[in-house]
């Protein structure tokens, strides 16, 4: 779990993505024939086959927020970037690129069940706008900070959305090397403000077929809406989201090559959100897409939870998956 740990812990909101991509170069420049970044920011790596032109995605970006204004005092206000909770954000440690960390908190005189990002502030010990401007400016960008750690089955950490998805994808890419398929593994960016670098990556590529590779909610925990997903319970098939309905032929594959691989799968319905599956699909003329989900408590916080029997078995199937003859 030491690789999944580092790239959990790296900082990279949406649009500063480098700091991961950098991480990833290094796992698997010996595996790939090239590695490029376009203008949007993914990271693209191509394995080169004579088969169909095959697209995985998993994004490097990470929810965060942004820097609006430096009060006289010192504290800055903020903005979020992604989908961020201010519940979720209260109290709760953040850092910047350049390393300087902060508390959240809010305005104390503000009723905490209603407050907004208009409420809260970020506390980095200045004691003056003209201390604080010397460490942050006005749209620097800063992640949670939330420990790694793992307890049994169970892994606990900031920005498992989506790095588990990028560490699936790499320990796929390295163990799939009996494929004729022409291969590009694309660690997107910026899929936190709308699926934006799926969308440029998959115009570019132009799949033939095409598997994201995300988390998705459970069903298992006090208060959750019904959902046929558990943690632990498999890798996760998506038929629907808020934003794709998975191709029926990419489905029936995943389905069929879990059960040929005596692999545990649930199948997923989400009603609300989406994942880049949702702007490859409609790239160009269409691409069949699908997407394989890693079952996850907590999301959008800085204590995502996720099984580690989960992840080995959607590394499995993806690697399945790049090794399909379609």
């Amino acid at each position: 779990m030491e690789f999944l740990k580092k790239l959990c812990t790296a900082i990279a909101p949406s649009g500063n993505e480098s700091s991961v991509h950098d991480i990833i170069k290094n796992e698997i420049r010996a595996y790939v024939d090239e590695i490029t970044t376009d203008a949007l920011g993914n990271l693209i790596a191509h394995k080169k086959g004579a088969g169909k032109k095959v697209m995985l995605a998993a994004h490097a970006d990470e929810i965060g927020i942004i820097v609006t204004y430096i009060e006289k005092s010192g504290l800055i206000r903020f903005h979020n970037i992604g989908g961020v909770r201010p519940l979720y954000a209260l109290s709760q440690r953040v850092k910047f690129l350049n390393g300087i960390a902060g508390v959240v908190f809010y305005d104390m005189a503000k009723d905490i069940e209603k407050i907004s990002f208009d409420d809260m502030y970020i506390d980095i010990g200045a004691k003056s706008d003209e201390e604080a401007e010397k460490l942050v400016n006005i749209g620097d960008v800063a992640g949670f900070v939330g420990e790694f750690f793992e307890r049994g089955d169970a892994v606990v950490s900031k920005a498992l959305d989506d790095r588990v998805g990028c560490y699936i994808l790499i320990k796929a890419l390295k163990r799939a090397q009996n494929t004729d398929n022409d291969v590009y593994a694309v660690f997107t960016s910026q899929e936190e403000l709308g699926l934006r670098g799926a969308a440029t990556g998959a115009y570019s590529i132009n799949p033939d077929i095409a598997l994201a590779i995300d988390v998705t909610d459970t069903g298992d925990m006090p208060g959750t809406a019904p959902m046929a997903v558990t943690l632990g319970g498999g890798a996760a098939i998506k038929i629907k989201d808020s934003r794709s309905i998975s191709s029926g032929y990419v489905v029936n594959l995943l389905k069929r090559l879990a059960k040929d691989n005596n692999l545990p799968y649930q199948l997923e319905v989400l009603t609300r959100g989406g994942t880049d599956a949702g702007a490859i699909h409609m790239s160009r003329g269409g691409v069949k897409t699908a997407t394989l989900s890693v079952p996850t408590r907590y999301i959008h916080s800085p204590c995502e939870m996720v099984s580690k029997t989960d992840i080995e078995t959607c590394i499995t199937l993806t690697q399945k998956f790049i090794e399909e003859r379609f």
